[in-house]
């Protein structure tokens, strides 16, 4: 079973919609056996956007992509327009040697960093609550780059 990290952004209505629909797809994956998932995760107890929130957020966040096998990350981005958390967590778990497998519904332009750095490249809900996490097959994104 697979242990896997959600990293996406979840600032507006759409962000949280798409982030809800990738859940419930990996929920529906039969090898997936659990999710994290910073957005509903959240330490108890603390304040967002204090020090104290802010550390012990960055800590948890970067302990859970170590305990993960995979990393799943939600491009929802238009073009340059890169949720900066989320590229930090594609770039730590790459260089974690952690799969990501990316998903990018929007039809838009990828930057090279996160399409060079992919394991697998997935457009829909369905594709990933039926990706095989347990050989992890590679797709690549072969659309431009910036």
């Amino acid at each position: 079973m697979t242990n896997v990290y959600l990293a996406g952004p979840f600032f507006d209505d759409e962000q949280i919609a798409r982030i809800e629909r990738v859940e419930a797809a990996l929920e529906q994956n039969p090898q997936v056996d659990s999710v994290f998932s910073p957005r509903k995760d959240e330490i108890p107890g603390l304040t967002m956007g204090t020090p104290e929130w802010a550390t012990q957020t960055f800590q948890m966040d970067v302990s859970q992509i170590d305990h993960a096998d995979v990393v799943v990350a939600i491009s929802d981005f238009v073009d340059d327009q890169v949720d900066s958390g989320t590229a930090f967590e594609i770039g730590y778990a790459f260089h974690s040697k952690k799969p990501v497998v990316l998903f990018h519904e929007k039809d838009t332009v990828l930057n090279l960093m996160l399409a060079e750095s992919l394991h697998a490249y997935l457009k829909t809900a369905k594709d990933l609550a039926e990706y095989d996490f347990n050989s992890l097959p590679e797709s690549h994104y072969h659309g431009k780059v910036f």
